[in-house]
């Protein structure tokens, strides 16, 4: 194993050797210029490469790109964008989400193909004699791996779509929650501040009141008043009321 791992590691180094700067150049342009959902073809790799398979590539393409081997403007972008997608496909759960939108697509183009099939007799009697090996090396074909690619950009740009309007849903919530629990605390805050202000003139208020009790009048400006009793008017004539006696 580890005598494999030198081998691997002299050939790269020769094959590097051999590389000019075009070819970096043209390598990252092709980084820059891919699907930015689809990090299989940043490694340009196939649907079905293994782990080991995306290391290795990896590793291949990185050293082509290396900012300090590279001298294009855009390599570390590039760099920067390979690195990432070795992350997500050696993520087990980012995996797995591609690859059941990659399985989602081939289920479509199936469909759609099984459609096409039922007006084509010859091809439908050829596919039932071989006994699916039609089907099979149909979707080994190019012309299949290409409309799986487009297939898959199509689903995963819908998924993306789908992921930013519940995010935005969710962020324009929390905005309101927001807004509603700053309001609450304005209130409560404006309701503090009165009871405050109600106490802080509660003395002005008992002192005000006692005055009045033994005076009968406000010694100051602003204080509250008694009520002025009613009296007779003596140019009117008017009935006294009897008195009960015992």
């Amino acid at each position: 194993m580890g005598e494999t791992t030198k081998d691997d590691d002299f050939l790269l180094k020769s094959f590097f050797a051999e590389v000019s700067e075009v070819e970096r150049d043209n390598e990252v342009l092709r980084i820059l210029s891919c699907f930015k959902l689809n990090p299989f073809e940043y490694l340009n790799l196939p649907f079905d490469a293994s782990p080991e398979d995306v290391k290795k590539q990896y590793r291949k393409i990185s050293l082509m790109v290396h900012p300090d081997k590279c001298k294009h403007p855009q390599a570390k972008e590039a760099f920067g964008a390979l690195a990432k997608a070795q992350q997500l496909l050696l993520d087990q759960q980012e995996r797995d989400y591609l690859l059941i939108q990659v399985n989602s697509a081939k289920e479509e183009l199936r469909a759609k193909r099984k459609k096409q099939l039922k007006k084509d007799t010859a091809s439908k009697i050829k596919s039932l004699v071989e006994e699916g090996k039609y089907d099979q090396q149909y979707e080994r074909s190019e012309e299949f791996q290409k409309e799986l690619k487009l297939k898959v950009r199509e689903l995963l740009t819908d998924q993306e779509w789908r992921r930013r309007k519940m995010q935005m849903r969710i962020s324009e919530e929390e905005g309101r929650l927001k807004k509603d629990e700053e309001e609450t605390k304005e209130m409560w805050k404006r309701k503090r501040e009165h009871e405050e202000q109600w106490e802080g003139t509660r003395e002005k208020r008992v002192s005000s009141w006692r005055d009045f009790m033994k005076t009968g009048k406000k010694g100051k400006k602003g204080e509250i008043r008694p009520p002025k009793l009613k009296t007779e008017d003596p140019n009117k004539s008017y009935v006294q009321r009897p008195v009960k006696r015992g």
